[in-house]
């Protein structure tokens, strides 16, 4: 039988579990910090669906994604996190201390670290799910040079983040196919033109994937132009889609500040519109999206969270709190002093 969290004080409540949440506990824990990680029914985050993993340091002959992800557990765990597997469900920033919500608890905090991350969004294909790490990628920056030499690589996408992979690929693998289901890209004008001009890739216009082709590994993509319903193959090696990324920040709308996408608006480095909450990696992060930027991101949101810590800011707003109730002001007076 579970006990009950709800009157117990965490000095750092870390919402999710991917690089940059575990890198965030290790740093809190070894700073003597009461520190509790909401890892997620399905804890690791993108990297326990990725195959191997060359670009992370450390690791001269690369690493499983979900072995990667269990050695950042165990560390943390070492240092002494504690580490529920239970989904955030809510969060309630306008009290002090910070309260985040599972099904079965409600946990307290003097700081947050949100690191809930961001899905990619994929095509909706059976055999895209199904070849998934076998070819089919969102990362050609992770999973790219596995498919160097290779004959065709295609992309699926019209903006910057597709322009990046196809740039990007056309100097690891003889051919690559940008399929986009408008008739121009939306990227921006200064990548447009240097993929455009890129003798190595090719542009099939009006297009959309329709399946993956291939049993063990990609072989080719299916594609049904939109305008006349045709629909031909196109021999690959791999497809990465770049349609974008939705972040994980659902639960935190009308809670903190997110921008017109979802991703969470920051001040003063990796702090929140709410004092005391952080976040750090792909939740805010829509540039890198790097295992190692994310785990860069959680280090500085724990390294932030240990400085508001021991500035007295916990005791500030539990007073600052108690006087705005005394005073029957709303709890967000003290949310963002």
């Amino acid at each position: 039988m579970e006990s009950n969290k709800n009157s117990e004080l965490y000095d750092v409540v870390i919402i999710g579990s991917g690089p940059a949440g575990y890198t965030a506990g290790i740093y809190a824990a070894r700073a003597n910090l009461r520190t509790l990680i909401i890892a997620g029914v399905t804890a690791g985050g993108q990297l326990m669906l990725t195959g191997i993993v060359e670009n992370f340091p450390g690791f001269p002959e690369g690493v499983m994604g979900p072995e990667l992800m269990d050695a950042m557990r165990n560390q943390a765990e070492r240092m002494g996190v504690e580490i529920v597997y239970e989904d955030a469900v809510d969060v309630d920033f306008n009290t002090y201390p910070r309260k985040v919500m599972t099904d079965s608890n409600t946990f307290l905090a003097k700081t947050v670290i949100i690191a809930t991350g961001a899905s990619p969004r994929w095509l909706g294909l059976e055999s895209e799910k199904r070849l998934l790490g076998r070819g089919v990628s969102s990362c050609a920056t992770c999973d790219g040079p596995l498919f160097k030499g290779a004959k065709c690589a295609v992309v699926v996408g019209g903006g910057d983040s597709a322009m990046e992979y196809a740039l990007f690929l056309s100097n690891l693998v003889e051919k690559v196919v940008v399929v986009h289901r408008r008739d121009k890209l939306r990227a921006s004008k200064i990548m447009q033109e240097r993929a455009l001009s890129n003798p190595k890739i090719d542009f099939v216009w009006n297009s959309v994937v329709v399946d993956v082709l291939g049993e063990l590994r990609v072989e080719g993509v299916k594609i049904r132009n939109t305008l006349t319903g045709e629909e031909r193959v196109i021999p690959c090696n791999a497809l990465f889609v770049a349609i974008g990324h939705a972040p994980s920040t659902e639960i935190f709308r009308g809670k903190i500040e997110l921008d017109e996408e979802g991703y969470i608006r920051l001040r003063n480095g990796l702090e929140t519109s709410v004092r005391g909450v952080f976040a750090a990696g792909d939740v805010h992060d829509k540039r890198y999206r790097q295992a190692i930027t994310a785990a860069g991101f959680g280090c500085m949101a724990a390294m932030e969270a240990i400085r508001f810590i021991e500035g007295g800011w916990p005791e500030r707003l539990t007073q600052e709190y108690r006087t705005a109730k005394a005073l029957g002001e709303e709890p967000e007076a003290v949310s963002n002093p």
